[in-house]
This record gives C-alpha cells, sequence and structure tokens, in this order.
C-alpha cells in the first residue's frame, strides 16, 4: 500500500472541539517505516511535522502549516516483572479501551484513569490524571522519534520529567519527538487507591452496606463520576478540563480563605495548595456562560464547548475573558490544559 500525503485537508473530524482548520499536508501513519517517509518528506520540503492523536487536548485556533502527521500506531505487548507486569501500548491506541483491556486481563493500577479521551501517545506528554493517580505513578519509559535526526530515542521515567499535566514534551522537547509507544508497570493484585474526596463519597454507602470494593467497581464508578459532570465530546464538543487546577502558595491560599472561606484548598507535599479551576471560575459567574457558538459547560464551569459552529478565536477570546475575571478576583492567573495550533 502506498502511502498517501494529502493536501488541503480539513481537521475538524480530528479534533474533539470540533473547530474548523486545515492542514496544508496531511498523513496518517500506522507503522515505523510510514512515519519516516512522512519525516522525510518533510525535511525535503523543509516543512514543520505537527503530530496529531486522538485531537483530544487540542485547540485549533487556525490552519496548520507544514504536515499534520496522524499517529495511528497500534499495538499492545506485555511481559512479567516479578509480581507485576509490563505492558507496552502503541501511541495510537485508545486509552480508555485499554484501560478496559488491562482490567480484563487482571492487570491493575489505571481504573482511576478510566473514561480520560485521547490516545496513549498524548497521555505521556500531558502525565494525564484523575481521581488522585497520575500516568507518572505507573510509568517505565516510552520510545519516540527524534523529528531532527530521524533516530530512535528511549526515555525513562527521570528523562520525562514530570510533573503536574507536565513533562519534557512540554518544555524542552516541545515540537522536537513523536512518541511511538510508552510502557507502564502494573500490578497483578488489585491495588485500591479509593483516597480521592469523590471516590470516598461514592463508595461510603456501599462499604457502609458491607459491599467489596474491586478495581473494576473502581473503574465503573470512575466513569460514572465523570459522565454525571463532564459531556461526551460526540455530544457536546469540548477538550475536557480547559484550565490546570492552579497550585499556590500556602500565605496566598491562607488570605483566600479568609476572604473566601468555602474555597476548596488541597494541600500537597511540598506545602503549596492546589485549588480546583472550576470552583473559581464558577464563583465569577461564568458557569453555562455562552457567548455566541462557544460557551461554559452548565454542570462543570471548567469545561469549555463549541455549540457546533464556533471557531478557534471565539474560544480562545472566551478563555482569556474567563482567566481575566478569575485574575482580577482572586490573583490567580489559570493556565490553559490543551495546545493551541495554528
Amino acid at each position: 500500500m502506498t502511502l498517501s500525503i494529502l493536501e488541503k485537508i480539513s481537521l475538524q473530524p480530528y479534533n474533539s472541539l470540533a473547530l474548523p482548520a486545515e492542514a496544508e499536508y496531511f498523513c496518517a501513519v500506522n507503522n515505523g517505516a510510514d512515519l519516516l517517509t512522512t519525516l522525510e518528506f518533510a525535511s525535503a520540503r523543509n516543512i514543520a511535522v505537527t503530530p496529531l492523536g486522538g485531537g483530544s487536548n487540542i485547540v485549533l485556533a487556525g490552519n496548520i502549516a507544514g504536515l499534520v502527521l496522524l499517529v495511528d500506531l497500534k499495538g499492545v505487548s506485555h511481559r512479567l516483572v516479578k509480581d507485576t507486569v509490563e505492558v507496552t501500548f502503541a501511541a495510537g491506541e485508545n486509552w480508555h479501551k485499554q484501560v478496559q483491556h488491562c482490567l480484563q486481563q487482571g492487570w491493575y493500577g489505571l481504573e482511576n484513569l478510566s473514561l480520560i479521551p485521547g490516545n496513549m501517545g498524548a497521555a505521556a506528554i500531558q502525565n494525564i490524571g484523575a481521581y488522585g493517580v497520575e500516568l507518572a505513578d505507573l510509568f517505565v519509559s516510552l520510545t519516540a522519534i527524534d523529528k531532527l535526526s530521524g533516530e530512535q530515542v528511549v526515555f525513562d521515567k527521570a528523562a520525562c520529567e514530570f510533573g503536574y499535566r507536565d513533562s519534557l514534551f512540554k518544555n524542552a522537547g516541545r515540537d522536537r519527538y513523536i512518541i511511538t509507544d510508552i510502557c507502564l508497570s502494573l500490578s497483578l493484585e488489585p491495588q485500591l487507591n479509593i483516597q480521592y474526596p469523590a471516590l470516598q463519597v461514592a463508595f461510603d454507602h456501599h462499604l457502609a452496606s458491607g459491599g467489596s470494593i474491586t478495581p473494576e467497581l473502581v473503574s465503573a464508578m470512575v466513569c460514572q463520576i465523570r459522565s454525571e459532570k463532564l459531556p461526551d465530546p460526540s455530544v457536546i464538543p469540548n477538550a475536557g478540563s480547559f484550565f490546570k487546577n492552579p497550585i499556590i502558595a500556602q500565605t496566598q491560599a491562607a488570605e483566600l480563605s479568609l476572604q473566601h472561606p468555602q474555597m476548596p484548598c488541597y494541600q500537597q507535599a511540598n506545602g503549596e495548595c492546589k485549588v480546583p479551576a472550576g470552583w473559581l471560575i464558577e464563583q465569577c459567574g461564568f458557569k453555562g456562560a455562552v457567548r455566541g457558538p462557544v460557551g461554559v459547560h452548565k454542570r462543570q464551569a471548567l469545561v469549555l464547548v463549541n455549540f457546533g459552529a464556533g471557531s478557534g478565536a471565539q474560544l480562545l477570546a472566551l478563555a482569556e475573558e474567563v482567566r481575566a475575571a478569575v485574575l482580577e478576583r482572586f490573583s490567580i492567573e489559570l493556565e490553559i490544559e490543551p495546545r493551541v495550533y495554528g
């Protein structure tokens, strides 16, 4: 099968916000050889390469020059290491489907991360996390192609420089590497983590009535909680949480708590405090706000949505309006979580 590199392709079907944009060149690759061929194509023309996964954590503000590369690599393998299993996922595998696959195999640890949209490769870039678990907690290594040299590079956990919704690939390694697979270490025995407040509340009644908790039940409960508060991108286009939960100094948190006694605040290991961005946005009156074809979701202020005909510019204008209001009222600067292109 000949590799097909297309010109002037709409990217609207390839981003979960369904924003209109066009790629100068576009190619989907499902094997390593084709990936290298596309990089040679871009190098010969001296054009940029923009890798694209599930499109669930991006904002297309306009057309994208150069080559947009849809990374559609598939495959899952595993090996036993003492009492754990190391599972290697190709970058194009769907995150939630693989969480469910691992549960079916009796491989545990990912259940708190159920129903997070997107693919495996992007999960490492973002260091995705939810309900008390981060990808970094389970991470072993990843393999990537250096776009400059075309060489394969293996990164261990330390080399990835993981932080809160952060990694090397959002900083010094930004735009340099194309992740081809990631390896995670999972347990062969259930290691339940239900310390997160929302999970504790959800399971209180279940435990009180004598029920037992399994990893499968944790996954189901996480799916239920997420479905109740986060809109399905296939129904209402969105990119999930649009802003990071800000982490502020303990002194600032103490001052704000005096002014706003109801403000949720979660102390971190280093003494700083994490404040829910959704709460801050809601206090500024934006929950359910509509700005023409875009808006803030009526049930979750952390989610910006496209009602069907919105542009990236309109969505980013709303995001800036929200950021300015939170900064003025709380002196906290919100950071956009998805990557902006175009």
